[in-house]
């Protein structure tokens, strides 16, 4: 264990084995496991647990009760090696519970960077998160989740095991979502369905007004026009060369193995409404 520049706290449980880099603070009563790695300047507060094989970046922030590493909540797991990778500049706040992957799921879990994971959120083994994603107050993603970059999850979703979320996506508070919900897409509902773009997301990020327009465009094609899934995305396909949004759009869908969520029937005339923010 490097000691060099390295805060810890008297009452703190460190196991020497365990790698603290530069900078790394632990606050009282924290428990660091042996096979635990935190990176530079990483904060650890108060009664957290970090424990199994985790390997931790830099500037993360860890709350007091967080629960990081500990063993799959999985029948199958048979206490095989696996592991929980997380990146930097994360937050993680109280209560939050984040587990490392299993046998049947690569036994690899991965946080990428810039990420807030709100109190009683939940991260399944073998989930794999992008980067600046954020996970409100006891959001729950099941096990194999793929959350990519710039997804807002509302409070109290709970996202089925397997299901993948495109970029950009926005799942309303309370939404139990058991299909893949397509990229820059808002979904809500149990089960959740679509209603609409993330426009505010969009701009937050600074898509221009181009890179929208034609979003907007492949939306109603793929949702609004009535077209069986297929045809609709052969029609946009078929148009010429596609926006690397638009493309990503159409390859996720493609893609998907649970299905896509869609938009109810009484949800067309507001999804035309929630083009103009």
């Amino acid at each position: 264990m490097k000691k060099a520049a390295v805060s810890i706290h008297p009452s703190a449980v460190v196991s020497p084995r365990a790698e603290l880099d530069t900078g790394v603070e632990v606050g009282p009563y924290a428990v660091i496991g042996p096979h635990v790695r935190l990176g530079k300047h990483t904060w650890v507060g108060p009664h957290a647990v970090i424990e199994g094989h985790t390997t931790i970046g830099s500037e993360n922030r860890i709350f007091q009760f967080a629960s990081v590493g500990a063993i799959p909540q999985d029948k199958k797991y048979r206490g095989e090696k696996s592991v929980l990778i997380i990146g930097n500049r994360n937050v993680i706040r109280e209560f939050a519970t984040l587990h490392p992957g299993t046998a049947g799921g690569g036994a690899v879990t991965r946080v990428g960077d810039d990420n807030l994971f709100m109190a009683y959120s939940h991260v399944a083994h073998d989930c794999c998160i992008g980067n600046s994603v954020v996970l409100a107050n006891c959001a729950t993603l099941g096990g194999h989740v793929v959350v990519e970059d710039y997804v807002g999850i509302g409070g109290l979703v709970g996202i089925h095991q397997f299901v993948r979320i495109g970029e950009s996506a926005y799942l309303g508070g309370g939404s139990m979502v058991s299909q893949d919900v397509p990229p820059y897409c808002l979904v809500n509902g149990n089960r959740a369905h679509l209603i609409g773009l993330n426009l505010v997301g969009l701009k937050r990020r600074g898509f221009t007004a181009e890179q929208v327009s034609l979003i907007k465009r492949a939306y109603r094609i793929l949702f609004q026009e009535g077209l069986p899934l297929k045809e609709a995305l052969d029609k946009l396909q078929q148009d010429g060369p596609l926006s690397p949004e638009v493309a990503h759009l159409v390859e996720f869908i493609a893609a998907s193995q649970r299905g896509i969520c869609r938009p109810r029937g009484d949800d067309l005339p507001e999804v035309e409404e929630g083009e103009t923010e």
